[in-house]
């Protein structure tokens, strides 16, 4: 007897250790899968960021670009054609990343898988601000259009937030994106009749409307990197808290969350992300709309994984859309805000045909 009952309870005993130690295995197997996944979007990012700097009207070999990067010869061709191309590329990252992180914490803020800058007013703020720039003040350049389209998606986006929280239950979804809706149609109004009302500024200002990374320096760029990283610190930092509030404002709560002032301050990661693209680049559409649903085949619902996977992969959509329209019409350009939306709209709509894997 007790030698029958001594072997169950040894076999027991080499059996557990086994179970313990698969269980780890099985739970890190998804975290591992999605790390594979994140470094071979890195490895597309970077493949497209050499694509950048060596595709255009003057094409340069992949080696070329190289010495260009690593030994600079003012005296050779090549090598001042991808200098050039520098902070074009380096636009389209930073651009790329900020609208991929700003629309994905934006659907979490929002929990509305339709959210993208133009939900909150951040076009719309942006380019009446910088209409009224051209028209009242004369600006001319990119470099002046940068302040006035920064300052411009701020104030919407403040103006949004304040009239969705009227009201006992403060600025829920639903309230935002009625508030932005109709701010975004109000400032479009108004932005309507100034163009209609001067051929000179709607001349000036048209380049910029559609959106794009050609023809900035870095007198552009610079002044925005500032507000890039503080927006991009904030949002990556919130991932625990789109996570909370993805369960629902009153199961937010129940975890002990203030999910007013977590909404407040991711919003303002939000608004210098949107804001400052926009006013680098132009409303450059769907960017932040397709990116965050498209990683949520590969990282799930999870908001830790989703941001940094769109801070990945928004650039990458971006630079290859600006590489399509450099070379689709030589030698002309199409701009990466008309080639986003050419190769975002059916591409959105392939993902909500797939959707319910994307949580659409």
């Amino acid at each position: 007897m007790s030698t029958t009952t001594a072997r169950p309870a040894a076999d027991a005993g080499t059996r557990v250790p086994a179970r313990a130690s698969a269980a780890p295995l099985r739970g890190n197997a998804p975290e591992r899968k999605r790390t594979a996944w994140l470094a071979a979007a890195v490895v597309v990012l970077v493949l497209m960021a050499g694509a950048s700097l060596a595709v255009g009207a003057r094409d340069v070999p992949l080696g070329t670009v190289w010495q260009a990067l690593a030994a600079f010869d003012p005296a050779n061709g090549d090598h001042a054609v991808v200098q050039a191309r520098i902070p074009r590329t380096l636009l389209g990252l930073l651009a790329g990343g900020a609208l991929g992180l700003a629309g994905a914490a934006m659907q979490g803020v929002a929990r509305n898988p339709l959210a993208d800058p133009g939900i909150i007013g951040v076009n719309a703020g942006a380019a009446l601000a910088v209409v009224t720039g051209i028209y009242v003040f004369g600006v001319t350049g990119f470099s002046g259009y940068i302040w006035f389209a920064f300052i411009g998606a701020a104030t919407a986006a403040v103006l949004v937030y304040l009239i969705a929280s009227l009201g006992r239950e403060g600025a829920t979804p639903v309230k935002l994106a009625l508030a932005g809706a109709a701010l975004s149609a109000g400032l479009s109004s108004l932005m309507n009749v100034i163009l209609v009302s001067s051929q000179d500024t709607l001349d000036r200002f048209r380049f910029w409307q559609v959106g794009g990374i050609a023809g900035r320096d870095w007198s552009v760029l610079l002044p925005g990197l500032p507000f890039l990283a503080a927006g991009a610190l904030i949002v990556l930092l919130s991932g625990r808290i789109l996570n909370s509030l993805a369960l629902g404002d009153d199961t937010a709560r129940g975890l002990g969350q203030r999910v007013g002032a977590a909404r407040a301050v991711t919003a303002l990661g939000i608004v210098l992300l949107c804001g400052t693209a926009t006013a680098l680049a132009g409303p450059i559409g769907f960017v932040g709309l397709v990116v965050p649903h498209a990683v949520r085949f590969l990282t799930g619902p999870d908001y830790r994984w989703i941001l940094p996977f769109s801070l990945v992969a928004a650039p990458a959509l971006l630079l290859a859309a600006d590489i399509i329209g450099r070379v689709v019409l030589l030698p002309g350009e199409v701009p990466a805000g008309i080639m986003t939306a050419l190769v975002g709209a059916p591409v959105f709509v392939w993902l909500i045909r797939r959707g319910k894997g994307a949580g659409l």
